[in-house]
């Protein structure tokens, strides 16, 4: 089977799943439908180093890099309206860059725990982002706290691993953004 063909039979089989995904993640579907072509595009173009496993979590993995990617020029390309800039500078230690970069940490935070697969992308907005307890997320998920205690630890484990790897690149000289595809 050539390429073509392969890339033709993905693309049925996975186009909804890879929609689904990144409409999820970028809460845009006009964008969402861009970044799944985006998505098939770059497959077919690493399709020669692809080795054939788990193509379902290939591609999945390759839709949620475009998404952070198209995310993180989003917001550098946003600017601060002047509300926000009001707000920053009357954000009391007369120190607006500071709290702008406290806000755009937070931001780069919000996506990495939206970017974490079930059910450890909710306990990680709701312990990093919106401070609960985990006895609390316990009540609120009606689990048991011993469970939510090891989803928060798996969970701070794949966020650090995530923030390693985009340290690793930004001190490998690469582009700051991810590349199409990481290895799984």
């Amino acid at each position: 089977m050539d390429s073509k063909e392969r890339l033709t039979q993905m693309i049925e089989k996975y186009q909804h799943l890879i929609f689904s995904v990144c409409v999820k993640m970028t809460q845009d579907y006009f964008a969402a439908e861009d970044l799944t072509q985006d998505t098939f595009l770059a497959a077919f173009r690493h399709l020669d180093r692809f080795d054939g496993t788990n193509e379902k979590a290939w591609l999945c993995r390759i839709a949620s890099n475009k998404c952070i990617d198209y995310m993180k020029q989003a917001e550098r390309r946003s600017v601060p309206s002047t509300e926000e800039m009001l707000d920053l500078q009357s954000s009391g230690d007369g120190e607006p860059e500071k709290a702008y970069l406290e806000k755009d940490a937070y931001h780069e935070l919000k996506i990495r725990c939206g970017s974490l697969s079930p059910p450890y992308d909710r306990i990680a907005v709701m312990y990093f982002l919106e401070g609960k307890k985990a006895a609390e997320i316990a009540g609120l998920t009606g689990k048991n706290i011993k469970t939510i205690q090891t989803q928060i630890y798996r969970a701070r484990a794949m966020l650090r691993e995530q923030y390693q790897k985009l340290g690793k690149q930004r001190n490998d000289g690469k582009m700051t953004e991810k590349s199409d595809i990481e290895e799984i």
